[in-house]
Parts: C-alpha cells; sequence; structure tokens
C-alpha cells in the first residue's frame, strides 16, 4: 500500500526507481561532494565519487518527458525508451544489453512526466564499454517498422498489466487526469491504449532527433572514480556528438481549481477499501521563497511513519484506522501534489475512516503543527543522509532529478542548511495554505459488491 519511513523519504517517482532530495540532510552543508564539468557540445558532467567498492553506475538524463509530447505523441516518450534497445548503426537489436549481461553489469531505464534515463551499474574498468554504447545510442539509433511495431504492442502488454489489471493504478490515472484540467500532467506517462496503438517508426524518431542530444543531457557517474577518470572518457565518447537547436519546454497553465473533485473505482480485485485526498502544491522550480521545503518538512510532521501526528492519533490511540499518512515529492518540473490516504480497518466503513482522517487534519490545521514535532522531523529527515551517502544509486538518481527538472548541483548540496532554516510558522503556513478542499481531488477505492454488480 505504502512505502516504508526511509522509502517514502527517498520517494518513488516511477516504477522501479525511486529518488528525493528529501532523503537528504546533513549537520553540514555538503551531502555528496560532487565534481562537475560541462562538454564544449553542452553536456553536463556530474561524478560522484564513492570509494566503497569498485563498480560505477553511469547514468545518461534527458530533459524531455511525457508531458514534453506533442497532441499527436502521447506516449512516445516512454515508447522511445523501448526503442533505445533496438541498435544502432554498429548495435544489432539487444546487443548493448547483451554486453551489459556479458561484462557481469545490470541495466535499465525509466521515464517519467519531466525526464528519461537510462544507467548501467557495473564494475569499474567496464565503464568505459558502456559511454562507449551509450553514447552511441545518442545519435545512432536505427529503427524500422520490423522491430518498432512489435515492442508496439509490448508496450501495450505492460499497460494491461501495469495499469488495467490494477485498480490502485487505474484509480491513479483517473484522479490524475480529474487534478489537471490543463496541464499535460494530466495524461498518463505510458500513454492511453489508443494513444500507444497509433505510435509509429516516423513519430518515435522525430521525438528523438528532437529531444536527444549532448546539450539536453546529463552525464552522472557515481562510485569507485574521480572526475579525472570520467572526463578523459567522457570527451572521447560524448564530446564528438553534436549539439542541436532544442525546443522549448512549453506547457499549457493549469487554472486554479476553485471546486472539490472527488471520483471513485470498484473493483473485484479490491479486498480492502482506501481513499486518498491530493492537493495542489509547488515542486522546488515553481515555489515561492522556501515552500516546497516547508512542505517536505510537514510531511514528515504529518504523515510520515509511526511518530507523524496521523498514525499517533489515528492508529495508536484510535481502533478505527489500519494505515494513514501523507506524501510529497518536491522534485517536479511544474506543478506537484501534497496528499494523504488512509484505509480503515476490517469492518470499518472508508466513509467512517474518511471522516476521521478529514476531522484530524481539520484540527491540526486549527491549532497547527507543534513546534517540537517539527524539530523532530528535521532531526529525522537529517538521519536518512546515512543512507543517502552510504548508497551507489541514491546519489546520480538525486542528480539527475535535480538537474532535469530546474534545480541545481548547489540546490542539492545545501538542501540541509535550507532544510534547517525551516521553522514551525513556515509549515503551518504551508499547510494552512495548501491543504484546501477547494484544491483536492478525492480518490476512493472500494470492493466490488453484489449490490454493485447488480445496479
Amino acid at each position: 500500500m505504502q512505502p516504508s519511513v526511509l522509502a517514502k523519504s527517498l520517494q518513488l517517482c516511477f516504477w522501479s526507481m525511486a529518488f528525493s532530495l528529501g532523503a537528504l540532510s546533513l549537520s553540514q552543508a555538503a551531502v555528496f561532494n560532487p565534481q562537475t564539468a560541462v562538454l564544449d557540445n553542452g553536456m553536463e558532467v556530474v561524478v560522484i565519487p564513492n570509494h566503497r567498492a569498485p563498480i560505477v553506475q553511469h547514468m545518461v538524463w534527458y530533459r524531455v518527458g511525457s508531458a514534453d509530447e506533442g497532441p499527436d505523441e502521447k506516449g512516445v516518450a516512454h515508447f522511445l525508451e523501448h526503442l533505445m534497445f533496438k541498435g544502432t548503426k554498429k548495435l544489432a537489436p539487444g546487443e548493448f544489453s547483451n554486453i551489459v549481461a556479458l561484462n557481469g553489469g545490470e541495466e535499465n531505464a525509466f521515464t517519467s512526466q519531466d525526464f528519461t534515463a537510462y544507467y548501467q551499474t557495473v564494475a569499474k574498468d567496464r565503464l568505459e564499454i558502456m559511454m562507449a554504447n551509450e553514447a552511441d545510442r545518442m545519435v545512432n539509433l536505427r529503427l524500422s517498422d520490423d522491430v518498432v511495431l512489435p515492442e508496439r504492442e509490448v508496450v501495450r502488454e505492460e499497460r494491461r498489466g501495469r495499469i488495467d489489471n490494477r485498480p490502485s493504478s487505474q484509480l491513479s490515472e483517473v484522479m490524475q487526469a480529474s487534478f489537471y484540467l490543463a496541464h499535460p500532467y494530466r495524461y498518463p506517462i505510458i500513454g492511453w491504449d489508443a494513444d500507444i496503438q497509433g505510435l509509429t517508426t516516423e513519430k518515435a524518431l522525430r521525438f528523438y532527433r528532437k529531444w536527444y542530444a549532448p546539450n539536453n543531457a546529463i552525464l552522472v557517474v557515481a562510485g569507485d572514480v574521480t572526475l579525472e577518470d570520467v572526463l578523459p572518457l567522457a570527451r572521447k565518447y560524448y564530446g564528438p556528438v553534436e549539439p542541436r537547436a532544442l525546443p522549448e519546454r512549453k506547457r499549457a497553465v493549469e487554472p486554479e481549481q476553485l471546486a472539490a473533485r472527488r471520483v471513485t473505482l470498484e473493483s473485484e480485485r479490491v479486498s480492502v477499501p482506501n481513499l486518498s485526498i491530493r492537493y495542489h502544491a509547488p515542486g522546488y522550480r515553481v515555489a515561492e521563497g522556501n515552500d516546497a521545503y516547508a512542505l517536505q518538512v510537514l510531511d514528515q510532521v504529518i504523515g510520515t511513519g509511526p511518530n507523524s501526528l496521523l498514525y499517533q492519533r489515528l492508529v495508536l490511540d484510535g481502533d478505527r484506522v489500519a494505515q494513514v499518512g501523507s506524501g510529497y515529492a518536491a522534485d517536479s518540473y511544474d506543478g506537484t501534489h501534497f496528499s494523504f490516504y488512509v484505509a480503515p480497518k476490517t469492518g470499518v466503513d472508508i466513509e467512517e475512516a474518511e471522516r476521521l482522517l478529514r476531522n484530524e487534519v481539520g484540527r491540526i490545521l486549527e491549532e497547527g503543527v507543534p513546534a517540537e514535532a517539527v524539530e523532530q522531523a528535521k532531526k529525522q529527515l537529517q538521519s536518512a543522509s546515512v543512507f543517502a551517502r552510504d548508497s551507489l544509486t541514491l546519489a546520480p538518481g538525486i542528480f539527475g532529478r535535480a538537474l532535469t527538472t530546474g534545480s541545481s548541483v548547489e540546490a542539492v548540496e545545501n538542501w540541509p542548511e535550507t532544510i534547517r532554516a525551516v521553522t514551525v510558522d513556515d509549515v503551518n503556513r504551508v499547510l494552512r495554505r495548501f491543504v484546501r478542499d477547494e484544491a483536492s481531488v478525492t480518490g476512493v477505492l472500494l470492493p466490488k459488491t453484489a449490490r454493485n454488480e447488480g445496479s
């Protein structure tokens, strides 16, 4: 249902990969001590030394996601991610993946609304092989209907498995479409099935040539290397790739929401009902002042883990609620949401669980968040930095997300100082500013009963 405290602090943003600046907090400003450079063609390079083991993670991030698609391109960003494994001038379809496997490595890729990323984790002496092949497919992708059309069916099957057969995913998709009326975040990353069926080789190549360029990419390497090791290889393989003129990331502006919205989904696959409420909120790039950081602290105070206000009052001190919490991810290029979720105990109606949740949130809105709870939350966030520093895979994801959504290396490194400066007044200000019924969408997931089936 909901992630653990640590996983939630790191915020899962796409299906299989999780990163968040919210995981970072230290007593001093520096977190990862990254080393940076920019190639002559505009490609940014970030190296995060981590000498705990002789391995590296090599990542290339592109500043393009599903929200950058045109009207006739829905689903193409994710589709192109699949097609990037289908071969180049020098590599046959699937050959890059075979090379990774033969060298004892792991690889994957993922697409969000704001970015697309590709990575390999290998022994450090295999980094050059990965870099050579990743640079090759940045510019030399070769596609034909023979490989594109069968992969289109693979994506349709992926949609059926991940969304159409999962009621929680179906509800989330409908909530997203209700949450945004104009902004492209309303569309599924994978696309609707009709969108996927309309994807073609020509559309994929057009999108590729428009967005996949070194001056729209960030190379992030973490592990047992330094910039002195990485930069000559980056210049050798990525340096010769010519930059391109890039389109503007211009997206529709979402109008102010003036009335609460509600969606309900019933399914025979649901055994336990649950409910979530999403409120419009800003991310780092568009937030005023320190609002995004105050919202991160609010999330920790009000709904993250067993020490949170909602869990203490509704689960530990009550007997009607099984799960309750909140969520917020600040690293979004445009707006995002602050959310609450609740699930009742067996035999308790979802209506009662919703009433208890709304009453408790209303009480906190009226009374405010206690100062001691804010200080405790900041310490909890601070302790998560130990895991962020030790992990090989977290750091490149954090920097990749930051740099593709309008933030900076400096913002990542200065996060501890910024979060430390958040006050109880800041937290209560953002609570009352953004947790407003008229700017919310409520989603209810219910078991399908015999009465409902017959209606």
